[in-house]
């Protein structure tokens, strides 16, 4: 049996570390020089057997091109198979031209990677308008994880959120809050929204006084300017919540995003690893290990 191996993207030696426990990996870092003109020279271990390149693919437009040099150097040096574990997964989001003239990137990623991979692991991408993330990858392996029951796990274990009621801050947050209130045993309402802009946005919670006395936590797979969930906390505030916290599957949000939402009323905020940020609080170890024992057991 030919061992499989975690290969590491410079920077994200921390939830790859958590993940190599979780499954005795033994890792190495993917090395990558940058020649004043810009161009990369990557080097990487070879190994036998299967090759697991764990890149988060936040800030993704070095990273894809050194992802794909990563892989095939590992081809080339023996690696009979390539896994790519990015627990954010870049470019789902335009999954329509908008605007006239825009490109669709969610469909430049499946003809990018998929060439390049046996198989693609992530974590909550945006499947609006596909159903499956094979339809992004077709002719490859391909796992789109969720994260929500370890959020309602934490939010569980968290003895200041006892009988706290959760709250999906809009129509598209149900499926992350429903499977966080499964995972938890309580009860959770779901927001509607209509959006005007990037950071103007009208929320409406007609169950808001559900949370008089309560914790409430708000619960996304995304926060980005997070301004939904600042409308959505002062609706909550207003019904009388005893405290406001969110937690998000990924934060992309930046430190004057954070102070926002702490202005609307929200007095924590914690975010899964996928991408490094200063919210992290859930490791999603857990989660990936457990997509990965066969490659592993392979």
């Amino acid at each position: 049996m030919m061992a499989a191996s975690l290969h590491v993207y410079p920077g994200q030696d921390r939830p790859a570390g958590l993940l190599a426990v979780k499954l005795g990996l033994e890792t190495h870092n993917i090395n990558i020089h940058t020649f004043p003109d810009g161009e990369s020279l990557l080097r990487v271990t070879p190994v036998r057997g299967t090759a697991i390149i764990y890149a988060s693919l936040d800030h993704p437009n070095d990273k894809l091109i050194h992802i794909l040099q990563a892989a095939q150097a590992l081809r080339e040096g023996g690696a009979a198979r390539v896994v790519l574990v990015c627990p954010y997964l870049c470019y789902m989001r335009q999954d329509k031209a908008f605007h006239e003239g825009e490109a669709v990137t969610q469909k430049l990623l499946g003809p990018l990677l998929g060439p390049s991979f046996d198989r693609i692991i992530t974590v909550d991408p945006h499947l609006h308008r596909v159903s499956t993330l094979a339809e992004v990858f077709p002719g490859r392996e391909a796992d789109a994880l969720s994260a929500a029951a370890l959020i309602g796990e934490a939010v569980t274990a968290d003895d200041t959120l006892k009988d706290a009621v959760l709250v999906g801050p809009d129509g598209e947050s149900r499926q992350w809050v429903a499977a966080a209130a499964q995972a938890s045993g309580l009860e959770f309402i779901v927001a509607t929204k209509e959006r005007f802009g990037d950071r103007d946005v009208q929320v409406c919670l007609p169950d808001a006084d559900q949370a008089k006395g309560r914790p409430a936590v708000i619960i996304d797979d995304l926060i980005s300017s997070g301004a939904t969930m600042q409308a959505c906390a002062r609706l909550l505030v207003d019904a009388g919540a005893s405290r406001v916290e969110a937690m998000a599957v990924h934060a992309v949000c930046g430190e004057k995003d954070l102070g926002h939402l702490k202005e609307a009323g929200i007095a924590r905020v914690r975010s899964c690893d996928g991408i490094l940020h200063t919210t992290n609080a859930i490791s999603l170890a857990p989660l990936l290990a457990k997509a990965l024992t066969r490659e592993v057991s392979a």
